[in-house]
């Protein structure tokens, strides 16, 4: 785990004095040695920010252990990555991994902060995603050097979808598809929608699960895997086939100021958006699991409570 190392060295409060159980193995055994090093996301971003920029044709990616962790790096977030092309015309294709979804792990686990991200977004500088499948995530992945130019590229990737049942491509998906910006509900049958539900990540399948429960007929489930460029058009075209739908809600697990729906807001204002979501929270998450797990499921409720079952 990320704390064993803490243990090979065991210290004497009082004298300090070391001993390493490692380097008392057998008398002819080669040394162990520890050193501790700076645990800084702003450094390393920084490194992987320049690399990228030296080798424009190498995938650059560098992977946060919480997206909540992002925050160490909020320099080179604000000054090179976001803003950089309208400073100084300045391409760069670097790949940030953060890992986000409300698991009920506390506010320092949860929350890769995407409103922060979706609010440094102008003029297409960057590139923010949410995928809920492998096929949609290695594809976005692909595009990144398939392109003639660079973007920076931001994907909020939920721990819990790396052993989901669900959450699975085929070999023809990753072989022949491509990045899908948004997902249509497949098993809903138009006609019998009157609620249109959009969401994002992995809060889908909370949802998936939910639906498949009880058996509902008339609310669909639409996944936006791509926050930013938002692909409006996209999204406009599945509303039209929704003839019946009475009700468009925007579905998040976040609480309402954070997560996508300040920059929805924004950029859909034409369309009736309606937001169930946590209520404002100065934190991102609870600390305790047992409310995590009854206000995530009073989210859901609340999204299916007018729900028409076979």
């Amino acid at each position: 785990g990320t704390f064993s190392h803490r243990h090979a060295v065991v210290k004497v409060e009082d004298s300090e004095e070391e001993y390493t159980p490692l380097n008392h193995i057998s008398d002819n055994q080669g040394y162990f040695h520890i050193y501790n090093s700076l645990l800084s996301e702003y450094g390393v971003l920084g490194f992987e920010y320049g690399y990228a920029m030296a080798n424009p044709n190498t995938l650059t990616i560098w992977e946060a252990q919480f997206g909540d962790f992002n925050n160490g790096a909020q320099i080179i977030i604000d000054q090179f990555l976001s803003a950089a092309e309208d400073k100084w015309k300045i391409q760069n294709g670097l790949v940030m991994l953060l890992p986000h979804g409300y698991e009920g792990q506390g506010a320092e686990h949860s929350s890769g902060r995407m409103e922060r991200f979706l609010q440094l977004c102008a003029e297409e500088n960057m590139i923010i995603a949410n995928c809920s499948t492998p096929a949609n995530f290695f594809h976005i992945l692909r595009r990144q050097l398939k392109w003639n130019f660079r973007k920076p590229l931001v994907v909020f990737t939920p721990k819990s979808l790396l052993r989901h049942p669900k959450c699975v491509s085929t070999i023809d998906d990753l072989a022949k598809g491509k990045f899908q910006e948004v997902i249509d509900d497949t098993n809903a049958k138009a006609k019998d929608v009157d609620t249109l539900v959009f969401c994002t990540g992995k809060f889908y399948y909370d949802l998936l699960a939910k639906k498949e429960e009880i058996g509902v007929e008339n609310i669909a489930l639409v996944r936006l895997e791509q926050l930013y460029p938002l692909p409006t058009k996209q999204i406009e075209k599945i509303i039209s086939n929704y003839t019946k739908a009475k009700k468009i809600i925007w579905a998040q697990e976040e609480p309402e100021n954070m997560g996508a729906w300040s920059h929805l807001m924004r950029h859909l204002s034409h369309i009736n958006l309606e937001v169930i979501s946590l209520i404002e929270s100065g934190a991102p998450a609870t600390g305790s699991s047992k409310a995590h797990t009854v206000r995530h499921t009073t989210i859901i409720n609340k999204i299916f409570e007018n729900a028409l079952v076979s």
